[in-house]
């Protein structure tokens, strides 16, 4: 995917945007994006879009295969001092600027690399917003992290969960819930 500024500066102007256009060698996915192939994933689009937002909560489960339950939304992570992001199909997290990038990787997704949070970050998360989320969705998604338990790294588990805020109470839970 391209800006449109770039798209210019390859082109050299308007005209030869819109003929690559109707040639059908450049396809326009969203107002000033464009992109060689005719069909972009929208999780692509958006992280191409908020470049500073990293895939979490109910994408990223969805992604790492803890929940068979598609999200109305895409979740991703800001930092706090952020603006709003006023896409209606975009659901932020507003996160303290220190933990933002903690645990950031990137998952391949259709061919595109889109930054999302690891699985291990992922179940802190979990840990986290577990008043917020839906007692089912919790408990569904809980039960798939204790089934690929082995696979995670534990001494980042522990890593990221003595970095949170409120550190104490998402050990706590962990010891309680999941080992």
């Amino acid at each position: 995917m391209v800006s449109r500024s770039d798209c210019l500066k390859r082109y050299g102007s308007d005209y030869y945007i819109r003929k690559k256009l109707a040639a059908g060698e450049l396809f326009r996915v969203d107002k000033g994006i464009y992109s060689e192939k005719e069909n972009v994933p929208e999780l692509a689009l958006i992280a191409y879009k908020y470049p500073n937002a990293v895939v979490t909560m109910e994408t990223a489960f969805y992604l790492y295969d803890l929940t068979d339950e598609i999200p109305d939304e895409y979740s991703v992570a800001t930092k706090r001092e952020a603006a709003p992001i006023t896409d209606l199909r975009v659901k932020q997290y507003f996160v303290p600027k220190e933990i933002l990038r903690l645990g950031e990787t990137v998952f391949d997704y259709k061919g595109y690399l889109i930054p999302i949070y690891d699985r291990e970050r992922m179940l802190v998360e979990l840990v986290r917003y577990k008043p917020k989320l839906p007692y089912n969705y919790y408990k569904e998604i809980l039960r798939n992290y204790r089934r690929i338990l082995p696979q995670l790294d534990a001494e980042k588990i522990r890593d990221y969960a003595e970095s949170m805020p409120k550190s104490r109470k998402i050990i706590e839970i962990l010891r309680e819930e999941v080992y």
